[in-house]
């Protein structure tokens, strides 16, 4: 039986939305493996349009192969390409990845940069990595990461009505505490793969359906 809808403002929304995940999902966190920033922005990279399971699939071999920014600067452009192919678009991002860490041994030392501005200056990488890079290897909170699954959860939960990642994020931003901004990110995250999918919401057991305005309007 359909639940009555409550109806809630949307800073007060979002407080509740982060609650009620918080207890669905206690232990949500990227599910990337990495063990050091390099890794974790490599990983980053590769996950554009791919599962994170087919990454660390591939990243198990390609970390063990590229070991320093310096590895992936100097290596040959078709085998980095065969390394990080089935992650999928991979011309690109073996481009990415090489200029990248040629820009991190020329500019940065090799080491990843701790700052979103300087994060932004690194080819292949936009917001969304630069979040993930600096909250999950540096434990700072610069903003919000908005990948596909936060896009559309964020919408469907009435938190946005912008289809740009930039300005869902400000939206977003806006209406979260600072301290919760990478925690939303998470448990968003979660909840997308395992309630709110793209094609057929599990709207009659998902724990947001009373507070929730596309509740129930999926077929």
């Amino acid at each position: 039986m359909k639940e009555p809808q409550i109806y809630l403002e949307p800073k007060e929304r979002t407080l509740k939305i982060i609650a009620l995940l918080e207890q669905q999902y206690p232990d949500a966190k990227t599910a990337l493996n990495y063990t050091n920033p390099l890794e974790l922005l490599v990983a980053t990279m590769l996950s554009a349009q791919t599962t994170d399971v087919r990454v660390n699939i591939v990243t198990q071999s390609l970390f063990k192969k590229y070991r320093t920014a310096q590895d992936y600067a100097k290596a040959e452009l078709k085998e980095l390409e065969q390394d990080i192919h089935s992650t999928g678009f991979y011309h690109n991002k073996a481009k990415n990845l090489k200029e990248c860490c040629q820009m991190l041994v020329e500019k940065f030392q090799s080491k990843v940069p701790q700052t979103m501005e300087e994060l932004l200056e690194l080819p292949g990488v936009a917001r969304k990595t630069a979040n993930i890079v600096l909250y999950n290897a540096y434990g700072i909170t610069a903003g919000i990461a908005v990948d596909t699954h936060v896009m559309r959860l964020a919408q469907r939960l009435g938190l946005t009505q912008e289809k740009d990642q930039d300005r869902i994020e400000r939206d977003l931003m806006r209406i979260t505490p600072k301290e919760k901004w990478m925690r939303l990110t998470d448990l968003l995250i979660f909840h997308g793969r395992q309630i709110c999918i793209a094609k057929k919401p599990k709207c009659e057991i998902c724990v947001l359906n009373k507070i929730c305005p596309s509740a129930f309007t999926f077929n």
